[in-house]
């Protein structure tokens, strides 16, 4: 197997991965064209008005949740605005109906900020109280009073809304909103006022369809689903459609960990206390396209008399690792690498440094990927001579094959002592590639997978490093570094190979039109270093060749 053969093979599985990816997406079920209008009328499914029920383990109470569907009262939804955020939030079960992310933009619009919260995906944050007669996310809530829009002499906002529950209980659902902040703590506030202990419980809920968010990723679908995560079972993310046919597999129970919905680039997670017994739930409402995956916590046994309080931080924002690894441990693998991430992890964090050098990330890519290329350099150098030793044997191979066309066997072993006599390995360009592809991929979705290069600029043309380029000039820069690399290895005896490896380029390189530019801008940077290299080290081989054969003449 020569290097023609191991590029060959890499085109092919790179290319089956984009096609399957591209696949998956393409026979994702599609939002349904009246999903705006259910949410805005009002029309929500029966179980979507359900309160989840707490199992044993929790000491559930007796109670059984309102199964009476109840239209929200969106005509008194307000919204609330930080430096940050701007949430829609609803009257009905006081949810956040949507959240609009200030600081980003839509991928495909740049006019508009972005919504992580999106009523177009049934895409919302909701709690509720368990008891018979308490109030959940479909009970109408009074508001009270107070600033909605955050000011220079204020660093938080708080919404409180009030709702009366069962023997003359008082409640109320607290939102605290803070500067510089996508955490919002979401608590509630019960009163018994009545003459017996009041037990219940609470739940915090995400709700969403499992359509992915439209133009995040134009050639790789990253996940898109709920995920949970515990000390002992640690980072578990779930398919949609595994819930859907009630095979999720994922910890229920525990007194620590998270749960979040995740898609490319942000995440919503909700995060109780630690040492806080929880148990993590997820369902598919009936008759709909619409999941439910929440925590359910318990309130401490409320005296008459007395307030039990309880509350759960929110965190809707994007996946900035150095945040949300303060936030909660583990919360950070929500930007997942797979299997690459003891390789992804280091890689990220020098990309992060040299970003901290230079202020920007266009720049950090072209430096982290001269780095990394120095840092294989022994090893593409190696790999480098083998072909450029392999491009001196071809005119003799095209010979033997002249020669030994039809005697295949005499070929090969005509080969080998050519290759034993000159002292060239075949496989001396293979190996040294093989050991770089996993650095090289892991590179590659740490790029994909960074929010950091969500509408960051690099130079002129180039103003978002997560969105193609507008005229598709790095595209067609690699392009041409590809057809001079090819110019630079040897050439295949065979006619047809050498046909197929000066069309792989231009192949190869139409589908990194809808790659994003910072990827594409790796691939430009390490193709150029690679042709520099290869060049240098070909020219250094052929003049000792040509050296050689000069003094044997």
């Amino acid at each position: 197997m020569d290097t023609r053969r191991l590029i060959l093979v890499m085109i092919f599985f790179f290319s089956s991965f984009m096609l399957w990816e591209n696949w998956q997406k393409f026979n994702q079920p599609k939002p349904p064209a009246d999903a705006a209008a259910i949410t805005s009328a009002g029309n929500s499914p029966k179980s979507a008005s359900l309160a989840p029920t707490p199992s044993a383990n929790l000491q559930a109470s007796s109670s059984k949740p309102p199964a009476v569907a109840v239209k929200p009262a969106l005509a008194g939804s307000f919204t609330v605005t930080t430096d940050r955020v701007k949430a829609t939030i609803s009257a009905q079960g006081g949810d956040i109906i949507q959240l609009e992310l200030l600081k980003y933009k839509e991928h495909n619009n740049k006019e508009k900020t972005f919504l992580l919260f999106d009523p177009a995906h049934h895409y919302m944050a909701q709690s509720g109280l368990i008891g018979e007669g308490l109030p959940n996310h479909r009970t109408t809530f009074r508001r009270v009073e107070g600033p909605t829009e955050l000011t220079e002499a204020s660093d938080e906002i708080k919404i409180r809304l009030e709702a009366n529950g069962a023997n003359g209980a008082k409640i109320a659902k607290i939102l605290t909103f803070r500067r510089g902040s996508y955490l919002i703590d979401v608590a509630w506030e019960v009163v018994n006022i009545g003459d017996k202990p009041l037990i219940s419980h609470a739940y915090f809920q995400m709700q969403r369809d499992d359509v992915a968010p439209a133009g995040e990723s134009a050639m790789v679908s990253t996940f898109t689903g709920p995920a949970v995560f515990t000390d002992a079972e640690k980072y578990q993310k779930i398919n949609f459609s595994d819930i859907a046919d009630n095979k999720a597999k994922f910890a229920k129970t525990a007194d620590n960990g998270w749960l979040a919905v995740v898609q490319h680039y942000f995440v919503s997670a909700w995060v109780p206390q630690e040492k806080v017994q929880r148990e993590f739930y997820m369902r598919k409402l009936e008759g709909v396209n619409t999941f439910q995956a929440g925590v359910i916590v318990p309130l401490t046994e409320i005296a008459p008399g007395a307030t039990g309080t309880t509350s759960v931080a929110l965190f809707a924002g994007p996946q900035e690792q150095s945040v949300l690894k303060k936030l909660a441990p583990g919360l950070d693998l929500v930007v997942d690498y797979g299997w690459l991430t003891v390789v992804a992890a280091p890689i990220f964090w020098a990309l992060e440094a040299i970003h901290s050098l230079v202020g920007n990330w266009g720049w950090a890519i072209v430096i982290l990927t001269i780095i990394i290329k120095g840092i294989f350099y022994p090893l593409s150098a190696a790999s480098y001579k083998s072909m450029a030793k392999m491009k001196l044997l071809t005119p003799r191979l095209m010979q033997m094959k002249e020669r030994f066309g039809d005697d295949k066997q005499r070929m090969n072993q005509e080969m080998m002592k050519m290759y034993q006599t000159e002292k060239v390995n075949p496989l001396g360009g293979c190996l040294p590639i093989l050991v770089q592809i996993p650095v090289f991929i892991a590179l590659y979705w740490v790029l994909l997978g960074a929010v950091e290069m969500r509408d960051a600029p690099w130079v002129l043309w180039i103003n978002d490093l997560a969105s193609p380029d507008p005229f598709y000039i790095l595209p067609i820069i690699m392009m041409a570094s590809m057809f001079l690399q090819t110019k630079l290895n040897p050439t295949p005896p065979d006619p047809i190979q050498a046909k197929v490896m000066m069309m792989m380029p231009l192949i190869f390189g139409v589908m990194f039109f809808w790659f994003p530019a910072g990827l594409v801008l790796y691939w430009v940077v390490n193709n150029v270093l690679s042709i520099a290299q290869q060049w240098q080290i070909t020219r250094m081989i052929e003049s000792g060749g040509k050296a050689a054969n000069d003094a044997k003449a």
